[in-house]
């Protein structure tokens, strides 16, 4: 069966964390959508400036079952990372596949600022951009560049993000598949 995965985007997200994830799982056979969390297809990233048309939106989402999805992306960037914290639609989605034990996967700012206010991180190791993680008390912060505690795989920031894109590969298609994309990319 294929995994399917949401890439949830915000006006201000970070260009390198939202498409190389895209990229990198689509490559391993992954089913990836990407979802505006506005009413608008169009999202414009942080220092690009570049427009992404998304597939769908989030409200659209939110009309679907929960389990159909393996697992959610939430790229970083300033002020993305905000954007998406300011939705209750992102938290009641969010909520609904934490609880499904679908994999959460977050990096930058995201895991402070998105994850650990809708309580995301409690109990949980993670990662985040260099400072953030004085930001909050949930979880227990690591200096590692990908983290991977049960559910939730965290990541620090755009330098570290093809990384990130492989652990989630690895989560949902296992380590060789994660390996192959890893070599053929030449990670």
């Amino acid at each position: 069966m294929t995994k399917k995965a949401i890439v949830l985007l915000a006006d201000g997200f970070e260009d390198v964390e939202a498409v190389t994830p895209i990229d990198y799982l689509r490559r391993a056979g992954v089913e990836v959508t990407s979802v505006s969390i506005s009413g608008s297809l169009t999202v414009t990233s942080r220092w690009g400036g570049i427009k992404i048309i998304t597939d769908t939106t989030l409200a659209e989402i939110l009309k679907q079952d929960e389990n159909i999805w393996d697992a959610v992306i939430i790229p970083g960037g300033m002020p993305g990372a905000s954007n998406l914290a300011a939705s209750q639609e992102t938290g009641t989605l969010l909520k609904k596949m934490a609880a499904a034990g679908k994999l959460i996967c977050a990096i930058c700012a995201s895991p402070v600022l998105v994850l650990s206010p809708f309580g995301l991180l409690a109990g949980k190791k993670f990662t985040c951009y260099p400072g953030l993680e004085e930001k909050t008390t949930d979880g227990h912060w690591s200096n590692e560049r990908v983290v991977v505690d049960g559910n939730i795989i965290t990541s620090r920031a755009a330098g570290t993000t093809g990384e990130w894109a492989i652990a989630i590969i690895n989560a949902l298609l296992g380590s060789d598949e994660g390996k192959k994309i890893a070599e053929t990319i030449l990670l």
